[in-house]
């Protein structure tokens, strides 16, 4: 399938990839040396994922890294994002390296250097070493120094080929989800408790980038899942909504990280919850240490308006009576709505409100039904049109001054899609749980065609 590709060029260099998730796709959970971690807890916890479905084997990455590899060289991408995972390299979360688990990561940096792809480096993305969680958690101050000793350990073994370093992957996740909602692992549901890892989260990710600028790291970067918030009416009531939803799901990690502050009525909204005895004298200036790049994740829009509160836990600390309102448009199967506006939106918002920095989308992708026909194909224009109409809002705000350096696909494979479980299929190449056979979707195929291009 060729489709017609316009004048839309790229700037010169711009970086195609594909992104993964080290849990989500690795498998081999129980293989050399490695121990669990938050999500194998989770995981194995009945209840807690579809259909308890876990990630011990998922796309069995692990075993068949070779021929990954060779899907991304024939996606012409020229870059690939991938995490770490912490408890391979680090099984107990701190102490000596494992050497299997950094072979592992050696052996897979150096394929893709062979093939001509730039490896881009995740620190972090929410696979917790469990006995640091044992020990407390993200909640937890040493977590924060825990996670510097292991940046500064796994780098000085890859930071001769490996020059792109992420710290940490969408930290709102891994505390809001994690710890308030405990909808993802560790599945701890405290509003207190989640806005203490949210802020040793950032610590961490400022205590890393210390560590490893002393070591002459050159690329660095943190990538955070940013939503564009409107208000369901122009009420004061729904606009204040949209505010602090804004408030703790943007702004509490661009400010402190951009502006070195956290924004004061965020800190006044959940005032009730928790204070800041945790935030030391000199955190915020280790979290706003100087950036090389922002990461950005987008799937969606939030709409938003007042509302009752609600009981249970929530990831809204604070503003739980705050209800999302549904638009009627186009939603992808996760029932999220497809609205690339507000990618466009989210970068020139960075770009005028937090000024000039380099600007990654490191994940954008969309869940489909996929299926594979009878003559091994698979037709997913819906997921081709997805991505189509978020690269060019993507192009457009170039044009309008974002410095927007780079695109990666989220993801390359179908795979262990966290709390759904298998039931969910982001990949560009569709996955056959029972077999591995992997089978590039038609998406792919036009997706090597816009790399290789660097056009629309």
């Amino acid at each position: 399938m060729t489709h017609d590709l316009s004048t839309e060029q790229f700037p010169e260099g711009f970086a195609w990839g594909t992104a993964t998730a080290s849990y989500q796709i690795e498998g081999a959970v129980h293989e050399d040396g490695r121990l669990p971690s938050v999500w194998d807890t989770f995981a194995h916890t009945p209840g807690k994922v579809f259909r308890n479905q876990t990630g011990d084997v998922a796309a069995d990455h692990y075993h068949r890294w070779p021929e990954d590899v060779s899907l991304l060289a024939d996606l012409g991408v020229t870059h690939y994002r991938f995490s770490l995972a912490w408890p391979r390299i680090q099984p107990e979360g701190y102490g000596p390296v494992n050497g299997a688990g950094v072979d592992f990561y050696s052996r897979l940096v150096d394929s893709l250097l062979d093939h001509g792809i730039t490896p881009w480096v995740t620190l972090y993305h929410w696979d917790l070493p469990q006995p640091l969680e044992d020990a407390g958690g993200w909640p937890r101050r040493e977590t924060a120094e825990k996670f510097a000793e292991y940046a500064a350990l796994i780098h000085q073994r890859l930071g001769d080929r490996v020059r792109d370093w992420t710290t940490l992957n969408e930290p709102w996740c891994a505390a809001f989800l994690g710890y308030a909602s405990g909808y993802h692992a560790p599945g701890r549901a405290d509003g207190a408790a989640a806005m203490r890892a949210a802020h040793h989260l950032m610590l961490g990710h400022g205590l890393a980038v210390e560590a490893l600028r002393a070591q002459g790291a050159a690329n660095l970067g943190l990538t955070v899942n940013l939503y564009p918030v409107d208000a369901a009416t122009d009420g004061d009531a729904d606009r204040d909504a949209a505010r602090r939803i804004d408030g703790l799901m943007n702004r509490l990690f661009l400010d402190p990280v951009l502006r070195g502050s956290y924004p004061a009525d965020v800190l006044k909204d959940v005032a009730e919850i928790t204070g800041t005895e945790h935030v030391r004298d000199g955190d915020l200036a280790t979290i706003s240490a100087p950036l090389d790049f922002l990461g950005v994740n987008y799937y969606s829009r939030h709409v938003v308006r007042a509302g009752a509160p609600r009981p249970g836990p929530s990831q809204w600390v604070g503003s739980s009576d705050v209800e999302f309102v549904k638009r009627g448009v186009p939603e992808t199967e996760m029932g999220w709505e497809i609205d690339p506006d507000g990618l466009y939106e989210t970068l020139t918002r960075l770009a005028r409100e937090y000024g000039p920095l380099p600007l990654y989308v490191t994940e954008n992708g969309a869940a489909f039904p996929d299926e594979v026909t009878r003559e091994g194909r698979v037709h997913d224009e819906d997921r081709r049109r997805y991505l189509e109409e978020h690269f060019r809002a993507a192009h457009r705000a170039i044009a309008d001054g974002a410095d927007l350096r780079g695109y990666f696909v989220w993801t390359l494979l179908d795979n262990f899609e966290w709390a759904h479980g298998y039931s969910k299929r982001f990949g560009l190449v569709h996955v056959d749980f029972e077999t591995q056979v992997r089978t590039l979707k038609d998406s792919g195929r036009w997706f090597s065609e816009i790399t290789r291009a660097n056009a629309l």
